[in-house]
């Protein structure tokens, strides 16, 4: 079996995980942060725990990027920035700003993001830098690219930002949960599980890949189970929630 039959039977097989994954979550929610629960195993630091999930993909793309020999194709290194962008920020960034960063993670849940961003991490490097088309510069004026890229810029900020609320809504020192507000608070209670979907469904069509797509629907399966508990949470925790908010998706769910 050559490597480009390898890569299409692994795609093919993580479409049919995150079906698995999307039906498991939407019944068991996945405990840390706010749902963090006794029952899951050894613990580390949540802090730690991020960085062990999502350094992946900044190891395993980087090395598939230097070793590969289209970093230089303009579209080739504007597209791996982008993906650096966010999970240089989701690694080594987000991390350490969090407040609680003490508080217990299992390492179940940290290794299952370390061996997501693995798996996710070869899908979408090895394609751009070795098994997919060559993007070079001309890709960079095509109408998918654009769009694609100009949608992955919004959803960064509006996840960066959503983060910045979350991050600010304790004072040094204070614990406890409150209401978020501003941006796009005003209207669901998860904006950055929404600017992260953006963020890869922008990725899918300025790659133009499957493996791309296949990432975006991973997203979903991952992140709207998460937001529907979140949103039942606040809802439960705070009787003045505000009933207009939507879950995930302004004004649709």
């Amino acid at each position: 079996m050559n490597e480009a039959s390898f890569y299409t039977i692994l795609l093919w097989s993580w479409v049919g995980v995150a079906a698995l994954s999307f039906v498991f979550l939407l019944f068991v929610t996945a405990p840390y942060g706010r749902h963090v629960r006794e029952g899951w195993g050894p613990t580390v630091p949540s802090t730690l725990g991020w960085v062990l999930m999502e350094i992946p993909a900044v190891l395993i793309f980087g090395a598939f990027a230097l070793l590969g020999d289209r970093l230089l194709e303009p579209a080739t290194l504007v597209l791996t920035a982008l993906w650096m962008l966010h999970y240089v920020n989701r690694s080594l960034v987000f991390p350490f700003r969090r407040r609680g960063g003490q508080r217990p993670m299992p390492l179940s849940i940290a290794g299952s993001g370390f061996f997501f961003n693995l798996v996710n991490g070869y899908l979408q490097g090895r394609w751009l830098h070795t098994l997919g088309p060559v993007r070079d510069a001309a890709w960079l004026t095509h109408p998918a690219f654009l769009a694609g890229a100009a949608l992955f810029l919004v959803g960064f900020g509006i996840n960066t930002h959503a983060d910045a609320v979350l991050r600010n809504l304790r004072r040094p020192g204070e614990t406890g949960y409150k209401i978020p507000q501003g941006g796009l608070y005003a209207l669901v209670s998860c904006p950055n599980y929404f600017g992260e979907m953006l963020e890869w469904f922008g990725w899918a069509l300025a790659t133009w890949s499957l493996g791309g797509l296949v990432f975006a629907v991973w997203t979903v399966a991952n992140l709207a189970p998460r937001a529907f508990a979140n949103h039942k949470w606040y809802r439960q925790k705070f009787p003045e929630y505000p009933k207009e908010r939507k879950a995930l998706v302004p004004f649709v769910v």
